[in-house]
């Protein structure tokens, strides 16, 4: 049986107390052969698209006031990037929502999943959507792209089952395309900046002309900037280490920010240049469409919404180069967004399979979910993983209301995973990054709070996930004849996920055994007892106290000899003579201290001892001296890989 602990409830009574840690097998570790740029690229893949879509929806809530609405996206979107910069720190085995509320609770992780679930499956619906309006908007000429664009969804739901056959087969390296796209994208938006940096202009911003509070429900509306910064978490665990760093103590931290710094300088610069780029759009519509109003420049702004920027691209280049170059580099911006969204859509069916597997594998999803083919792919996973989105795309009636779906889960996650953090006390975070976790989660609990409200077809939405996963975990665990216990806190803290491998018998040869005691005490025969029994050395200390600290103390200690001092002469010869006779070697320790607990701390760690023993003649002289400090300190700054014994 296994409490899970230190909780009020804990879950088990069948649960394996051995079962390996999350993303490893026990004794088996992750090839770690992932570098930062391709760590950045995979990351841009999911990050990078959402200015493809951002943009429009933000000129969509509020038209020529947007731009305070897409600074504020920015601002948010490089303070949550900094929150998952610190995160990739203190996880370098994967940190993503799963993983860091585990230390909470397998409910509260569970729960992280699965709204990091409904954030994939509209991730994979929206890409695919958006993907295919790049290349079909505005072509209204030809006919098959006229025909895609009137069925758009069927379309996409086509896209999807294309992707989803093609993952029967394995993944394939499914990070490559965003990897060799990264770069052309890059280029793409570089090159659109450039041709708008000359017509960029603040004649066409208005002021805002709603409340503060329909503000903040605007603001909220359009936060679809922050996919993808789960997915950087979740890949520390396969990321190359950082130089003087061990598979025993890993370190990512300088690989991880090197991945997540010039992403989010790219995305955060490239929103908010763009952004103003839009919205200096009847700067050039002027010459190049001959709208000479506002109002039919946001005429076509709207229309245009789902693919903004390619639209952008065909106006500031025709203005500058003529009509013929603007249309082909519209074209070449709606392909690179094509491939790169569909790249992200694949990602995210990849990423759903993966975190599906993960929590089957942990017992929090059936067993079913580990049933593989014969190309090594979970099935179910996968077909969930298409179907969710396909499910969206059927019920979604346009590409507002996909995205309205949007927010909620990928907000709830993150939420999820930087309140583990701000809460979570065993890891060694310091007040500074607490303080920077529960700001952020603050601010992102009131945006999901004001989604929940604003946008009942979301709420709607992620109920229905939530509630179908934790009736799917609920009946998984009944199944496994899990029950769930209720215990008070300190009797969860008597029985931890580590106690067989605390009760394993540990008869290794080549222990090493320190006994400190005063005076000859049965401790000593113990001692004796164990390190024949364990074929150990034993280290026999007898530390002389000092009443009183002088200067020259230490010096003085270094040179005393314990054949000079007739009671450390007497027990320390005796435990010689007795090793020898039993054939257990004896290492005498003598020292001369003011302070004998820290001096015992010093030999116990210098030397690498297994077990500590302290002894006294009588239960009561060591039930006294339980109740000093001796005893007390050493027990309290003990390390834990040196076991304490106590014999009277």
């Amino acid at each position: 049986m296994r409490l899970l602990g230190p909780r009020t409830t804990a879950e088990s009574l069948d649960r394996k107390m051995a079962e390996p840690t999350i993303g490893q097998t026990a004794g088996v570790l992750r090839p770690r052969n992932l570098d930062w740029r391709r760590a950045a690229a995979l990351l841009y893949g999911d990050w990078g698209t959402s200015k493809a879509y951002v943009i429009g929806l933000a000129f969509l809530a509020a038209g020529f006031s947007s731009l305070p609405i897409i600074l504020a996206v920015c601002v948010l979107t490089g303070l949550v990037g900094i929150n998952y910069a610190v995160i990739c720190r203190y996880f370098p085995d994967g940190g993503g929502v799963y993983s860091a509320a585990r230390s909470q609770g397998r409910l509260l992780a569970v729960v992280g999943a699965l709204l990091l679930i409904a954030d994939l499956t509209v991730t994979a619906a929206l890409s695919g959507w958006s993907g295919l309006t790049y290349v079909i908007a505005g072509a209204e000429d030809v006919m098959f792209l006229k025909f895609l664009k009137d069925h758009i969804a069927f379309a996409t739901t086509g896209v999807l089952l294309v992707l989803g056959f093609t993952n029967w087969f394995g993944p394939k390296h499914s990070g490559s395309l965003a990897v060799v796209l990264a770069l052309p994208t890059t280029l793409v938006v570089i090159a659109l900046i450039a041709l708008s940096l000359p017509y960029l202009t603040t004649r066409f911003l208005e002021p805002r002309h709603e409340s503060l509070a329909a503000l903040w429900v605007q603001f909220v509306g359009v936060i679809l900037a922050l996919s993808g910064v789960e997915a950087i978490a979740n890949l520390t665990g396969v990321m190359k280490l950082d130089p003087g760093s061990t598979p025993e103590k890993p370190s990512v931290a300088r690989e991880s920010l090197k991945a997540i710094t010039p992403v989010a300088i790219e995305v955060i610069t490239g929103t908010a240049l763009l952004g103003w780029a839009m919205l200096s759009l009847p700067a050039v519509l002027d010459k190049t469409l001959g709208l000479s109003t506002k109002s039919q420049v946001a005429a076509v702004l709207l229309k245009r919404h789902e693919d903004m920027l390619r639209f952008m691209g065909e106006q500031f280049a025709s203005a500058s180069f003529g009509v013929w170059f603007g249309q082909a580099f519209g074209w070449i911006v709606g392909i690179v967004f094509l491939l790169l969204l569909l790249s992200a859509a694949n990602t995210a069916i990849v990423a759903m399979i993966g975190l599906l597997y993960m929590t089957a594998r942990d017992g929090e999803m059936p067993p079913q979910f580990k049933s593989l083919n014969r190309h090594g792919v979970p099935r179910y996973p996968l077909l969930i993983a298409v179907g969710l989105p396909i499910v969206v795309l059927l019920a979604a009636t346009n590409f507002e209301a996909l995205a309205g779906l949007y927010a909620i889960g990928v907000v709830g996650a993150i939420t999820v995973n930087l309140g583990s953090c701000t809460f979570n006390r065993t890891i060694g975070f310091t007040w500074y990054d607490r303080v920077l976790f529960g700001f952020t989660f603050v601010v992102l609990f009131l945006v999901e709070i004001t989604l929940a409200h604003t946008k009942p077809d979301a709420l709607f939405f992620v109920v229905c996930v939530l509630g179908g996963g934790l009736a799917l975990r609920a009946y998984t665990l009944k199944r496994q004849g899990i029950t769930t216990l209720v215990v008070t806190r300190q009797v969860a803290e008597m029985v931890s996920p580590t106690l067989v491998a605390t009760m394993r018998p540990r008869l290794e040869e080549g222990q090493r055994i320190m006994v400190a005691a005063r005076g000859i005490t049965p401790v000593l025969s113990y001692a004796l007892d164990e390190a024949q029994l364990r074929k150990a050395s034993l280290y026999v200390v007898y530390v002389k106290e000092l009443a009183v600290y002088y200067g020259a103390g230490p010096v003085q200690a270094t040179r005393a000899k314990w054949q000079g001092d007739p009671e450390a002469n007497a027990i320390l010869s005796l435990m010689l003579n007795l090793g020898s006779e039993r054939n257990v070697p004896v290492m005498p320790v003598y020292a001369v201290s003011e302070d004998p607990a820290a001096t015992i701390l010093d030999l116990a760690a210098t030397i690498g001892v297994d077990y500590l023993m302290l002894g006294t003649s009588h239960r009561r002289t060591l039930t006294n001296l339980l109740r000093g400090n001796v005893v007390t300190n050493i027990a309290d700054q003990l390390p834990e890989t040196i076991r304490l014994v106590i014999y009277g």
